[in-house]
């Protein structure tokens, strides 16, 4: 069964930074592309953020040149830098596979409170 359990979010101001790590098990984590997504009340999960198991990184056009995703294998671990956040970045954020099928469970999620 298929375990995900992000972490590092909190409350920052705009313009600071947070590292969020998810930790996965009950897969062969190399083999799979991983992301990153972030919803908020009322809205639907949005992608943020994918890695695939060769390397390349893709990002939502909202979150380039600020955000940065990467991995470690060894770790079972995905990760997400976050740079100069802005208000419109506050949401609860989860990592899931970006291949189809998604693992059908998802974590609970880390919030990330950006305040002005």
């Amino acid at each position: 069964q298929v375990q995900l359990a992000e972490s590092g979010g909190g409350l920052v101001q705009a313009g600071g930074s947070l590292r969020l790590s998810c930790a996965v098990s009950g897969i062969i984590f190399s083999l799979k592309a991983m992301a990153w997504y972030r919803q908020t009340p009322g809205k639907q999960r949005e992608l943020v953020a994918t890695m695939t198991n060769g390397g390349s990184r893709i990002y939502a056009d909202s979150v380039k040149g600020r955000f940065t995703i990467s991995r470690d294998n060894a770790k079972n671990t995905v990760y997400l830098q976050m740079n100069n956040l802005k208000t419109e970045d506050t949401a609860v954020y989860y990592c899931n596979t970006r291949d189809l099928p998604p693992f059908a469970s998802w974590g609970q999620g880390t919030q990330v409170t950006v305040s002005s």
